[in-house]
């Protein structure tokens, strides 16, 4: 039977969603998730609106509030939203541009010259995504408001009365129907946004505040005239930057505004952040090309013409960059991205526009500072060197099979599956938890790892020395997928790398190194969410024959509140405790298990966070520590 007649497509077919009610229907499309990302994505569009008032010069203070409930208030002392009638919709502006998608100024460069917005459909989607949103507005002298319900008008607009005040306040409440996992802000992540746009934005004064818990109201300022200089001394704060000035060179060149900034340190990551109008761009992009190729081309005419380099010595990219910490700012009026999201920059423009004020910036910097000059260029011989020791070193990790001639995946017992797409690794620390893990797992996909004693901690060490570590050579020849330039993610052979550690101070330790390596030389694996960490229970509670494993002191408290009598309690401090079955059941069967993904939403803010820890600065660490005591939990001394 033929059903293709029963199966037309025609002008029935096609549903025209008025107004937001497309955004209602499919908000994945317009803030990427209905997470805990979507919900503070709801934040930055309204935030980037005062921002952008910020850059066109009409407004130099902007305040993020967190209120009770979970509610949020945005304030800015710019213009404030035009309350005209709007030609084209016969309403009051402001009405049309919290009600109607691609609505606002942004497409109007006599009103704004740069705009982080997103497509001019930040406001709307924002509106349409609450539960309620009140907005008012300080302009010409009047003091107007206009109240919204799940997108639509609820009080229309209305004079209040006189003011003396300039700007806009967007007070929202998220809709906890469409953000379903939680409509819960995390303090930490506005901060760290606020203080990035503060640093991007000299001059202008940022503020957030956190009043949800009346006992203990959260207040930062933050305001930079030195701007991105200061921003790259702040990254560099727990390291040791091996010369005292922080490189800026600044210019405007068709239309496009250049800030760089750049410090090296006696690390060995290099540390180059790009942003397009405030948004960083994480894969970087042509305005981060045009910074690398000028870096590379100014410090070889240096080297020699100041006869540093031996005859016919040259520096590659990599060499200039080790130790590098740079922030690449563009304000674009016209920024054109690759792909659906802001994450790499593709205007041709941008890196010409770069590469010009960075070259003359550069050049002088170097003449200007000679001693600098000359330790830059040593430090980038050494990385050269230390390069081209790493190129032998790689040469061990290239493998026909885990079981190579080399002898170092040898503890690798592998699975039987060769689908990438299936297979699984687990890296374990010691052998008895190992020998637990190989004799409770599914062969047929899952692999294990054991590892001896204490990872290298690569923060403390170049990649030639990382490279003549036995336990890292094992994983970098486990996983496939090679390291530096030879990386490739298309060859790794596991779909999940899994770290599985013991649940006490040790374990956390392990873990830490495990993710500072691979953070710090297979970082594509983490952001593309192949790193997961096991969680093993910490209590067995056996009552009779009834068994129960809490993960959480208080998943222990409710098992024992819902249990009569004195059941047995057994806390769990090693994998090693548990038999094969027990560690199948509870950590490795894909059924029952608990795995958290690792992902770096904020790579900037990880990169410090994994400098401070596993680094040299004691009092940095001491510091954080004692700020973050109070969210640790099952914390064993």
């Amino acid at each position: 039977m033929d059903n293709r007649e029963n199966a037309k497509y025609d002008s029935s077919n096609i549903q025209i969603l008025e107004g937001l009610e497309a955004v209602k229907k499919r908000p994945g499309m317009y803030i990427g998730t209905t997470g805990p990302r979507g919900l503070h994505h709801l934040v930055w569009e309204i935030v980037d609106n005062a921002v952008d008032e910020a850059l066109a010069g009409f407004c130099d203070t902007i305040q993020v509030e967190i209120l009770p409930g979970e509610v949020i208030r945005v304030t800015d002392n710019g213009r404030g939203i035009p309350v005209d009638t709007h030609p084209k919709t016969g309403r009051p502006s402001v009405e049309t541009v919290y009600t109607t998608l691609h609505a606002g100024g942004k497409f109007d460069h006599n009103s704004y010259k740069v705009s982080g917005g997103l497509h001019g459909v930040g406001a709307s989607v924002v509106n349409a995504l609450s539960e309620y949103m009140i907005v008012e507005i300080h302009k010409d002298g009047q003091y107007y408001v206009i109240e919204f319900d799940h997108g639509f008008v609820k009080k229309e607009l209305t004079t209040l009365g006189d003011t003396d005040k300039s700007g806009t306040i967007v007070t929202f409440l998220a809709d906890p129907k469409i953000f379903d996992e939680s409509n819960e802000y995390e303090f930490e992540t506005l901060r760290t946004r606020i203080q990035q746009l503060a640093f991007l934005n000299k001059g202008i004064r940022f503020s957030i505040s956190d009043s949800r818990d009346e006992m203990k109201i959260v207040h930062k300022d933050y305001c930079y005239q030195g701007g991105v200089s200061e921003y790259v001394s702040f990254l560099n704060q727990d390291k040791k930057a091996i010369h005292p000035q922080v490189a800026y060179f600044e210019g405007e060149q068709e239309n496009i505004i250049v800030e760089i900034a750049m410090q090296y340190n006696d690390g060995y990551a290099s540390n180059i952040y790009p942003f397009t109008n405030n948004i960083n761009n994480p894969e970087g992009g042509t305005h981060e090309e045009g910074f690398k190729t000028t870096l590379t081309r100014i410090l070889n005419n240096y080297g020699k013409n100041a006869n540093i380099f031996k005859k016919d010595e040259s520096l590659a990219g990599e060499d200039t960059r080790e130790g590098l910490v740079a922030i690449v700012s563009v304000k674009h009026p016209d920024p054109q991205f690759e792909g659906q999201t802001k994450s790499k920059l593709g205007s041709s423009d941008a890196r010409r526009v770069v590469g010009s004020i960075m070259s003359e910036g550069l050049d002088r910097f170097l003449m200007e500072n000679p001693s600098a000059a000359k330790i830059i260029i040593e430090k980038s011989l050494m990385a050269q060197r230390a390069r081209l020791a790493a190129k032998k070193a790689r040469e061990a990790t290239r493998r026909k099979s885990p079981l190579d001639s080399l002898g170092f995946a040898s503890k690798l017992a592998d699975c039987r599956s060769r689908d990438s797409e299936k297979a699984e690794i687990y890296i374990v620390e010691g052998d008895s938890a190992g020998g637990s893990a190989k004799q409770g797992r599914d062969s047929e996909f899952q692999a294990i790892l054991p590892l001896r004693g204490k990872v290298l901690n690569v923060e403390k060490t170049r990649i030639d020395k990382a490279l003549q570590n036995k336990e890292i050579l094992s994983m970098i020849q486990a996983f496939g997928t090679g390291i530096g330039e030879e990386f490739n993610i298309a060859n790794l052979r596991y779909k999940k790398i899994i770290i599985m550690t013991d649940a006490d101070v040790d374990g956390a330790h392990i873990r830490t190194l495990l993710l500072t390596f691979l953070f710090r030389y297979l970082k594509p694996l983490i952001e593309s969410g192949n790193v997961y960490i096991a969680q093993p229970p910490l209590y067995k509670v056996q009552y009779g024959k009834m068994v129960q494993y809490a993960y959480q002191d208080k998943e222990l408290e409710r098992i024992l509140s819902e249990i009569n009598g004195k059941p047995s309690l057994q806390r769990y401090k090693g994998l090693g405790e548990m038999n094969p079955e027990q560690l199948w059941e509870t950590t490795m069967d894909p059924e029952t298990r608990t795995l958290l993904q690792v992902n770096i939403d904020d790579a900037i803010e990880a990169d410090r966070v994994f400098t401070m820890l596993m680094g040299d600065d004691t009092e940095s660490r001491k510091e954080f520590i004692h700020e973050n005591a109070e969210y640790v939990k099952n914390l064993d001394v």
